[in-house]
């Protein structure tokens, strides 16, 4: 429906020309009975109006240019009636219509109003009375004039019919004033005002987009059911059409608001970060190609950073991916790609440092100062990948700080126990949410440094899960051959990690994969002894912990045999770990009596000792005696570092049954089956009674039942165990031994020889039995470890039992009662 044509836009021009009282409402059905029935001239002033149609009870403005019309409508004006008729013309192209240029049906119409425009045209606002038809000749001359014949309204019978067909005609009208921005909503009320349904036609057919020859049919048409009919029509079309134009015009205003609005919040985004001193993504960008200018990267990175920078700067700043290659491209400035920090080649300084901060460990220090040294001569020799293996608490992780501090490197440390998900390592790719780089980019933007020390703690505790195997990942980053074009999935650039030294670190190389293993130089580091202990404890533990405990130097005083007792009585250890926790115990207890202005007694003594720690926890692993057949004492290697162990065997009457308890392995209880053989099958050498092996059962036990034993090491001693619950023979004094047996009699190397050592001295051990292939083992180990201690070594089983059995029988020894003999066997 056009706006032009709204009754109540007519009314308004009305009240803004004149006063009030000039409103004129919608005809209300009496006045326009009234209207129907009043007279009509016979012969009226013809106006001519191009692409209007006028109809009876309708206001319409109309705007006039031509003189004839202009005189005809003020001669009009100033009669009585001010009554003319108007007359579409066929074709809005002729300037001076004649009568056949008119269509025979019009309206007659009552000026309302006269307003001159300023640009000479005349702007008349009338209302249609009636229609009539042209009959008779026209004047044209000073203006059109006919004579006119009154068309009669038809006599409406209200019906349910009538009633649909005028709800249906406003329903219509409403839908397109609700889908059309232009109609004001006044229309719609004015629409459900009419009550008439013959001016509920002539207005909303006034107000059709519809062309001009329809709605002359409707103005000609007399019936008011054909009217109705062809109104809705027209109505439906245009419905149709405007509901199609105001989709479309829905769909570019929302385009066009969404920009605008975009624009808009951009504009203030940027506002306000520049108010708060933040950077805009103008200024972002800028200082992106800065930082990149400055940064010693080669041409395949840059290309590859500037391609990514063109996709941020073609990115709209609120959409998500902008953060996210934002993100992207600060990483890969702030990796440090040809950024190296400066190695001290100062080999005596680099001694010192590791002196200061690590007592003993000899063979990683001398590692180290081998790699300086070389580094010194060859300045681009790749890295080492080194694996520090041994018991906790030896020093193996913090070797990592002090090795950085010799060299003059940067530390990054990455804790990998426990880690399952092979991203850790190489990173998650960037189309997930949340994606970041791996622990090894990560850390390496965090020292900012691309050859620092860099500690993989606890490389054999990594689990693997649907996630994958991080281990397998870690084949690339320690494999010399392949990091130099490590490949993160976040990064997505090849990344050189040959210049960072990787030490990792592990408790024990059964868990690590073998691939793995390869890739690596292995470095044993042993327990400690006792001695050393104690020398570690005066030298590092007791002073870390006085400042970290506030106190002064001389607040209280260990000595060497307290310290000794803290280390045999409260811990169980190959490492020092313990021993700081009980050193850190006496220093909580000297802070507390020192706040409390107690009087303390500086030199802690053994009571003092007990008073603090409490009781001593755990028995000493101490030699036990020789006066039991078949009791001999074993050497053990364990994560926590070397145990002696006790091998019991005892023969009881019965058939031969061999009973194994001690929660032993399957390898363990294969060594005791071996040495029963070999016994079995040399039993003449050692004047064993065959007869006993079937007449009496046997049961070897391993103490300490709730923890799980296995290895081959303990063959020899159970050799030794079972010959001499056999013989009744006594073991050797003080004697504890380690070797793998076969059934052929030889006696097999071991491993963990050092571990092992010390174990048999902390429990008062001072003869050893090793295999002959591990005396090079024993001369690798320092002397002093080796002091009060004896030697023995054996390549066969019998040179075992010749040394470990005494000739003189045990105690109270077994009387072999035997069913096939008439006396006893001793």
């Amino acid at each position: 429906m056009n706006k032009e044509r709204d009754a109540l836009i007519f009314s308004n021009i009305l009240s803004d020309e004149g006063d009030s009282s000039d409103f004129i409402s919608l005809l209300s059905q009496e006045e326009e009975d009234q209207m129907n029935k009043e007279d009509m001239p016979e012969m009226l002033p013809i106006l001519p109006l191009r692409n209007t149609i006028l109809f009876p009870g309708v206001v319409i403005p109309i705007t006039v240019a031509r003189d004839k019309s202009i005189q005809l409508l003020k001669e009009a004006n100033k009669s009585a009636d001010k009554l003319v008729g108007v007359v579409a013309q066929k074709s809005s192209e002729i300037e001076e219509p004649m009568r056949e240029d008119l269509y025979e049906i019009g309206t007659m119409a009552t000026i309302l109003r006269m307003i001159k425009m300023p640009d000479g045209s005349t702007m008349a606002v009338i209302q249609g009375k009636r229609r009539f038809k042209l009959t008779g000749q026209m004047l044209t001359e000073p203006y059109l004039k006919s004579s006119i014949l009154p068309l009669q309204e038809p006599d409406l019978v209200e019906s349910e019919e009538t009633r649909a067909m005028s709800e249906s005609i406003k329903d219509f009208a409403q839908r397109i004033i609700n889908v059309s921005p232009h109609i004001p909503s006044e229309a719609a009320s004015a629409i459900k005002k009419i009550k008439s349904p013959t001016f509920l036609i002539n207005f909303v057919a006034s107000n059709l987009n519809a062309e001009l020859f329809i709605k002359q049919e409707i103005l000609e048409e007399l019936s008011y059911n054909a009217r109705a009919h062809k109104v809705l029509d027209a109505l439906k079309k245009d419905f149709q059409f405007t509901e199609l134009k105001a989709q479309i015009e829905s769909r570019v205003r929302g385009d066009l608001d969404k920009q605008q609005r975009d624009y808009f919040l951009h504009q203030q985004i940027r506002a306000i970060q520049e108010e708060l001193g933040g950077e805009s993504p103008e200024r972002d960008i800028e200082n992106l190609q800065k930082a990149a200018a400055e940064k010693k990267w080669d041409a395949k990175v840059s290309e590859a950073f500037n391609k990514e920078l063109e996709r941020l700067r073609r990115t709209n700043p609120m959409a998500p991916d902008y953060s996210i290659q934002l993100n992207y491209l600060q990483l890969l400035l702030d990796l440090p790609w040809n950024d190296y920090s400066t190695d001290n080649f100062d080999l005596k300084h680099a001694e010192q440092i590791l002196d200061e901060d690590h007592f003993g460990l000899e063979k990683v220090k001398q590692r180290i100062l081998e790699y300086l040294a070389v580094l010194k001569l060859k300045n681009d020799m790749k890295s080492p990948i080194l694996c520090l293996y041994g018991p906790p608490g030896v020093g193996k992780t913090s070797l990592g700080k002090s090795i950085a501090k010799a060299l003059g490197r940067k530390y990054a440390r990455v804790a990998l126990g426990g880690l399952s998900d092979e991203s850790e390592i190489r990173g998650h790719r960037r189309t997930y949410i949340g994606a970041m780089p791996g622990r090894v980019i990560q850390n390496l933007k965090k020292v900012k440094t691309n050859n620092p020390v860099f500690v993989l703690d606890e490389v054999d505790k990594m689990g693997t899960s649907f996630r994958g195997d991080p281990s397998s990942a870690l084949l690339e980053v320690l494999d010399p051959e392949q990091n130099g074009t490590f490949y993160d999935n976040y990064v997505e650039i090849e990344y050189d990690l040959s210049h960072v030294m990787f030490i990792a670190t592990a408790n024990s190389l059964d868990s690590i994969q073998p691939a793995l293993l390869d890739r690596m130089e292995i470095i044993e580091i042993n327990g400690y002894t006792m001695e050393e202990k104690v020398q570690i404890a005066k030298k590092y533990l007791i002073p870390k912990q006085k400042t970290n405990h506030g106190l002064k130097k001389g607040d209280f005083e260990l000595v060497d045999n307290i310290l000794s007792k803290i280390i045999e009585g409260y811990t169980r250890e190959s490492g020092v770990r313990g021993l700081e926790k009980q050193i850190a115990s006496v220093a909580r207890h000297i802070a507390r009596e020192k706040v409390l202005g107690s009087k303390y007694v500086k030199k802690i003594s053994e009571e003092k000792l007990v008073q603090i720690l409490g009781a001593e926890r755990g028995e000493k692993e101490i030699y036990q005696g020789n006066d039991v057949a078949g009791v001999v004492t074993g050497l053990a290697w364990t994560s926590v570092g070397g145990e002696i162990l006790f091998v019991e065997s005892i023969l009881s009457k019965g058939k031969g049954k061999l009973t194994l308890t001690g929660h032993l392995g399957e390898v363990m209880k294969e060594s005791a089956i071996t040495a029963l053989s070999y016994l079995k099958a040399n039993c003449h050498k050692l004047s064993i009674d065959e007869r006993i092996f079937d007449q009496y059962d046997l049961h070897i036990h391993v103490p300490a039942g709730a923890v799980p034993k296995d290895g081959p090491s303990a063959g020899v001693t159970m050799l030794t165990s079972l010959a001499s619950v056999f013989t009744q023979r006594k073991i050797r004094p003080h004697m504890a031994m380690t070797g793998e047996i076969t059934l052929r009699g030889k006696v097999l190397p071991i491993g963990g020889v050092k571990e092992k050592i010390l174990a048999a001295k902390r429990a008062g051990i001072t003869d050893i039995l090793l295999c002959e292939a591990n005396r090079k083992d024993v001369l690798e180990i320092k002397a002093d470890y080796l002091n009060e201690l004896n030697f023995h070594y054996v390549k066969e089983m019998y040179e075992v039992i010749d040394f470990a059995l005494l000739p003189e029988k045990v105690k109270q020894p077994i009387q072999f009662q035997l069913d096939s003999a008439s006396k006893a066997v001793n």
